[in-house]
């Protein structure tokens, strides 16, 4: 596979820009090529959007087929991808670093840590051993030979830990670990969304597309916000018109789904001729 140099570059300016930028999340090969197809400049994988393909539930895709998914959506377009590798699939340091060393290797420019165990119990790793784990995955990624950037999320509000403090210090660390981009998945309010832009020096991502967000890219961009991802939403968006068709079908009997369906001549627009 060819070096990713200028896609990494990309992507990486695209953190710098005077406006925040909006990278969606497909979660196979053809939501991707739509997605580029309509002018987005750069893509992220969602886990839990990719495990809903393979019918299984979040966090239960193992590290090579996440690669192997990685792959495809990087190959797919000509697009920077970003890859959601949830906690970094190990339980060592040098686990980690091995992570996230395939997943360039995978043709992502990008990736994401999470602070999450995935323990019920326990569901948020104590912050010293966090910062030991972003640690090693930056240090597995300054070693290419291209700018990749890696994002650090802190996942307190996500495990009903609505410690705002806490989030905070979680993400001043990893920034100064070496983590290029910072994210708390689930801030809901303005007050939450500006006091940690307000409170780190790297560019900060937000999550959107839950119920009852209805900020705007242009209201977001000027709380200092720099990328605006929207995780599974898009998936479980689609999934849930999947779904309401197919109660229609079994508990009415009617077909009027078909109403708000997209044409089959708009797919083959939005994909391109067939090739022989």
């Amino acid at each position: 596979m060819p070096m990713p140099t200028p896609k990494a570059h990309l992507f990486h300016s695209l953190h710098h820009a005077p406006r925040a930028f909006i990278i969606p999340n497909p979660w196979d090969i053809g939501t991707a090529k739509l997605l580029a197809g309509m002018g987005f400049q750069a893509l992220a994988t969602t886990s839990a959007g990719y495990a809903y393909t393979r019918g299984l539930s979040d966090y239960q895709v193992d590290r090579d087929q996440m690669l192997a998914h990685v792959k495809e959506l990087a190959e797919a377009t000509d697009l920077p991808v970003s890859a959601d590798m949830e906690s970094g699939y190990a339980d060592t340091l040098e686990g980690i670093a091995e992570t996230y060393r395939l997943t360039a290797q995978a043709g992502a420019v990008g990736a994401s840590i999470e602070d999450a165990t995935g323990r019920a119990v326990d569901p948020i790793f104590d912050l010293a051993e966090a910062v030991d784990r972003v640690t090693a995955a930056v240090e597995a990624v300054r070693a290419l030979p291209y700018p990749f950037t890696l994002t650090a999320r802190a996942e307190n509000h996500l495990h009903g830990r609505a410690d705002l403090k806490d989030t905070i210090r979680r993400l001043q660390a990893y920034q100064e670990a070496g983590a290029d981009v910072l994210y708390a998945p689930g801030l809901r309010t303005r007050e939450e969304i500006q006091a940690v832009v307000s409170s780190v020096d790297r560019p900060v991502n937000v999550l959107m597309g839950s119920p009852g967000m209805n900020f705007t890219l242009d209201e977001l961009s000027s709380m200092g916000v720099k990328r605006i991802s929207v995780g599974s939403a898009l998936g479980r968006a689609a999934f849930g018109a999947f779904l309401r068709a197919g109660r229609e079908m079994a508990e009415r009997g009617t077909f009027t789904f078909g109403e708000d369906a997209v044409s089959y001549a708009d797919m083959a627009r939005l994909l391109g001729p067939r090739h022989s």
